[in-house]
């Protein structure tokens, strides 16, 4: 399995991955594992999709924190809401109703400059977990609802790349606290999502060697989601086949019917399918470092959905990880 990820240590953490792994649903689980196990967590909707409050079964939620469940609250971020309160924090400038012409400008210099609009969503991130650990907050642990992997490294850079536009100032020195916060192993780590299929895998391979070389912001673990149980052993493989014979499937098919033969069909496919992902978990654990934990999540048959879904992921967050 690989080092476990010291995540109930940790303030931040921050979940990626390819679109469709379930990136949200396993972020809305680590947040509720982390809730059990004592943790007052804040979860952040960076694409402000509603995904996590869904996963809670809790009603869309806005800037302002929510409780959605007990020890879990929830915000969706918004660049405008978030260059308010910075205004407001930092230099001192109340605004009243929207930012009007600031917002303007900061789209137009957004739009000019790498990083501008990215820093406004890590830098409320980053603020909030300074609170945390200043004790100035109602939290001990922020989880990010991150964006997807293909533009999660300019948001982990948006402050190294702010930093390199401003040499001197109150900005170069915001932006070396934010810097060394999300540095820091003892206080963040990203984690990626990935199922067990050539493209979100391929996806995480390429993005933990960008991880390692674009930025110095520590991963903490791969989460390998919708991993499909072994149904047979070997030995098991050799009674099951020995039913299917002419003699043995004739005295099924006279009893069962067509039940017997959909019962091999479906058994049939399941190992297939369970085979076929095998490979892409062996070429994941073969080309990623050993220094990165991997932690499984089963696949959920049936029709689990909302906080079902997630109080099932973390338990089985909790045995992969204690």
């Amino acid at each position: 399995m690989g080092p476990s990820p010291a995540w109930l240590d940790q303030r931040l953490l921050f979940f990626t991955g390819k679109g469709g792994t379930g990136k949200s649903t396993v972020a809305a689980a680590a947040a509720l594992f982390a809730a059990q196990h004592g943790k007052r967590v804040l979860v952040v909707d960076v694409d402000a999709k509603q995904t996590v409050a869904d996963q809670f079964e809790h009603k869309p939620v806005g800037f302002i924190a929510e409780r959605m469940h007990l020890g879990v609250d929830a915000m969706a971020m918004d660049t405008e809401q978030s260059l308010r309160e910075y205004l407001k924090l930092n230099l001192r400038i109340p605004v009243i109703g929207r930012v009007g012409p600031i917002a303007h400008m900061f789209d137009f210099v957004a739009t000019a400059a790498p990083g501008v609009r990215e820093i406004l969503t890590i830098g409320k991130i980053a603020w909030e977990v300074r609170e945390s650990i200043a004790r100035r907050s109602a939290y001990d642990m922020v989880i990010v609802d991150a964006v997807a992997s293909g533009h999660v490294i300019a948001h982990l850079n948006a402050a190294r790349t702010i930093r390199d536009l401003a040499d001197v100032g109150p900005l170069r020195h915001q932006t070396d606290w934010m810097i060394e916060l999300l540095e820091d192993p003892n206080v963040t780590s990203v984690n990626i999502v990935t199922t067990p299929e050539e493209m979100p895998v391929a996806e995480t391979i390429e993005l933990v060697a960008r991880l390692k070389v674009e930025t110095k912001v520590p991963i903490g673990s791969i989460v390998v989601n919708r991993v499909l149980p072994e149904l047979f052993t070997l030995d098991d493989e050799r009674v099951f086949n020995a039913l299917q014979t002419d003699t043995v499937s004739e005295f099924l098919m006279a009893d069962y019917g067509p039940l017997a033969a959909s019962v091999f069909e479906g058994a049939r496919l399941a190992v297939e399918l369970r085979r076929s992902r095998s490979v892409h978990l062996e070429r994941l654990r073969g080309e990623v470092p050993p220094s990165v934990g991997m932690l499984y999540l089963p696949y959920q048959f049936g029709s689990l959905h909302g906080l079902r879904m997630t109080t099932t992921l973390a338990q089985a967050l909790s045995e992969e990880l204690l």
